[in-house]
């Protein structure tokens, strides 16, 4: 029996290491696949486990990207603090991202954060998923087509102002309260819209994933508690290390994709995605 469970584990960790970071809602995945292939633990654990999974998510953007993330370091360091000896060891730079990055969490701290419990009681089902993937599926395509023939204004983290990282943290706060819009997808299309490039609208949104999805980890796993049985453990390291390796795959994919597609092809298939769900909950509420 562990090892279905363990098995069934890999498989919910492949599907949280692609859906994580494609714009495509890996809540919505999750429920889905949870519907066929539930895990044998308690409400609880699951409802932690698909939360916390996304911590080994979070472990690949931060291998991915260690260079462009850890602000301190002498050796390539071309905006240094001073010339001391503790200056040129600062990467100002860096520091000037992460500040951008925290004023982009200040929305979601703000609302979000309080909201949490509410809104896994009341939002986080499947018609919320559904209409949730629909509207921003089509959010994307006509970003993407309103965006045609434009130039950027922002091809950098380094041009990305204050004002334009909260603007990005005002479309990722409507992320944390509708379940299914995908929080990758609502900080790209709010990034797209105010004139920033497909390549910097995903870095910065895999930059702001490191301080949200910690954050929302460590917030279910003090409501969990850490009690873990040994079943429990196991099984939520294998979602993570699974999770992990995957996504290292997926943003290597998506950073090269982006550089010659735009995102309508996620447009469409969330649109399709969230009309089977509709369909799928529909059909078996009638059934009842």
């Amino acid at each position: 029996m562990m090892i279905w469970e363990i098995i069934k584990t890999i498989i919910l960790g492949i599907v949280e290491g692609i859906t994580e970071w494609l714009p495509i809602s890996s809540t919505g995945h999750l429920i889905l696949v949870g519907e066929f292939l539930k895990l044998d633990q308690s409400d609880d654990f699951k409802e932690m486990f698909d939360v916390v999974i996304q911590f080994g998510a979070i472990m690949a953007v931060v291998v991915i990207f260690w260079k462009k993330l850890w602000p301190f370091g002498k050796e390539g360091n071309a905006h240094p603090l001073n010339a001391s000896p503790f200056g040129q060891m600062v990467k100002t730079d860096i520091f000037t991202m992460w500040f951008k990055v925290l004023v982009a969490c200040i929305p979601a701290i703000l609302v979000g954060m309080p909201l949490d419990d509410w809104i896994d009681e009341h939002l986080y089902n499947p018609w919320t998923v559904a209409i949730a993937l629909i509207i921003f599926g089509v959010a994307f395509i006509i970003v993407e087509n309103w965006n045609k023939g434009k130039k950027p204004k922002v091809n950098t983290i380094a041009e990305l102002t204050y004002k334009a990282a909260f603007i990005i943290g005002i479309f990722q706060l409507i992320a944390a309260l509708f379940p299914g819009t995908s929080r990758s997808g609502a900080t790209i299309v709010g990034a797209l819209l105010i004139g920033v490039s497909r390549t910097v609208a995903a870095e910065f949104t895999f930059y702001l994933a490191i301080p949200v999805m910690f954050g929302a980890s460590l917030l279910k796993l003090v409501k969990f508690g850490f009690g873990f049985s040994g079943s429990e453990l196991a099984v939520l390291l294998t979602g993570m290390i699974v999770a992990f390796v995957v996504s290292v795959f997926v943003i290597k994919f998506l950073m090269d994709y982006i550089k010659k597609h735009d995102f309508k092809v996620f447009g469409w298939y969330r649109i399709i995605l969230g009309i089977l769900v509709l369909l799928y909950f529909g059909t078996k509420a009638v059934v009842k």
